[in-house]
């Protein structure tokens, strides 16, 4: 009878350690499978492709503005009290209110400032030769006649701007589809907003009613975990990415850095991407620093450091880091993979995908360990 529960338990540890790499290669050959048929899914694949955008940023704004909206409805004013759809719009118009005002207030100076390094492009240009040509001078690349060479540069600059204006005037159609589209997401995305806030708590129900009961409370769990996991990190991630880019800016404009609001912008944009984004963030801080105040160059990277510091030590392992419980190495991976695949939107979106499949498994894992447990051969 003890070597039957012997055999049982490691049985049940064998299956342990092969169900997960098992699945994984099903999951991998499925994936294979549909890459060779892909075709059949073209309908389907261009279906998204419409709706992704508008689908992913307006599921973004609602995990944003649905703690808000929760603190909404508990508020009461005597009897009156607001319903779901009333709070629902009124975060909706104050979210389009704020939107307007910030590019309101943001548009005209980064304005200024582009039109500013536009207007000071040629003077770069000839600051960069300068610049050049005093290295070279203490080099001993100074015996070799590069007039050619800069001659050869010249021409092949020219022809690769004239290149550049024959594809834009070319590509007029492409830019008017991409107007249309801006403008269709800017429509969609508020309604879908304001849909996704007003009937949101609906999902969970209407989903529960197609299952028994003792499933209906294990969907209705994991839908809870899955929506903590998801809200926690996109408010983290939103506060994270503010953070960079005010307290960017900020150290911009204290050194006097030429467009310190563009920049700081960008760093913030580019922080979304774990690890990867703040190097991705500073490369054009550098290369404004290089070309119109080299000055500055130590300055800009002192900025950078101390901000990442703070954010890397003080706003990530609190906001973000607790809540994902993600192994660095894992994001990394996950991150290049993902990059190969699906570019820049694939580096943005594996992070929060993972976390939601890992809070999945994990409760499945947890269920099946309560319904069969692995019994300590001491207590048999």
């Amino acid at each position: 009878m003890l070597n039957e529960k012997r055999g049982e338990t490691v049985k049940e540890k064998y299956y342990h350690w092969l169900f997960w790499p098992s699945l994984l290669l099903v999951i991998a050959a499925l994936i294979w499978v549909c890459t060779k048929i892909q075709f059949i899914f073209q309908p389907f694949l261009t279906f998204i492709s419409v709706v992704f955008v508008p689908l992913i940023l307006s599921g973004f704004l609602y995990y944003m503005l649905n703690p808000i909206l929760k603190l909404l409805l508990k508020i009461r004013l005597g009897r009156f009290r607001l319903n779901r759809a009333v709070a629902s719009l009124l975060l909706v118009l104050l979210l389009i209110l704020i939107i307007a005002g910030g590019l309101a207030m943001l548009i005209p100076p980064v304005v200024k400032e582009i039109t500013s390094l536009v207007t000071h492009l040629p003077q770069t240009a000839s600051g960069l030769q300068r610049l050049l040509n005093d290295t070279i001078q203490h080099s001993p690349l100074k015996k070799v006649d590069l007039t050619t060479y800069y001659r050869q540069f010249d021409h092949q600059l020219a022809n690769y701007a004239q290149l550049v204006l024959k594809g834009l005037s070319s590509r007029i159609g492409d830019v008017i589809n991409a107007v249309t589209n801006i403008t269709v997401v800017t429509i969609t995305v508020p309604v879908m907003l304001f849909y996704m806030l007003k009937d949101g708590s609906k999902l969970g129900p209407s989903i529960q009613k197609w299952l028994s009961p003792h499933h209906a409370k294990e969907v209705d769990q994991l839908l809870g975990k899955m929506n903590d996991t998801l809200s926690s990190y996109i408010a983290g991630q939103v506060i994270e990415c503010l953070f960079v880019a005010v307290f960017t800016s900020l150290g911009y404009l204290l050194i006097h850095q030429p467009l310190a609001l563009v920049l700081g912008i960008v760093a913030g944009l580019c922080n979304i991407i774990p690890y990867i984004g703040p190097y991705i963030g500073i490369a054009p801080a550098l290369f404004v620093s290089l070309t119109m105040a080299p000055q500055k160059l130590i300055l800009v990277i002192i900025v950078v450091i101390v901000v990442q510091q703070i954010d890397g030590n003080v706003i990530y392992p609190n906001i973000i880091g607790k809540t994902l419980q993600i192994h660095p190495l894992t994001i990394i991976l996950l991150l290049l993979a993902a990059g190969h695949i699906a570019g820049i939107a694939g580096m943005i979106l594996c992070i929060p995908f993972y976390a939601v499949l890992k809070t999945i498994a994990e409760y499945f894992f947890d269920i099946y360990r309560i319904e069969h447990p692995v019994k300590d051969e001491a207590e048999e």
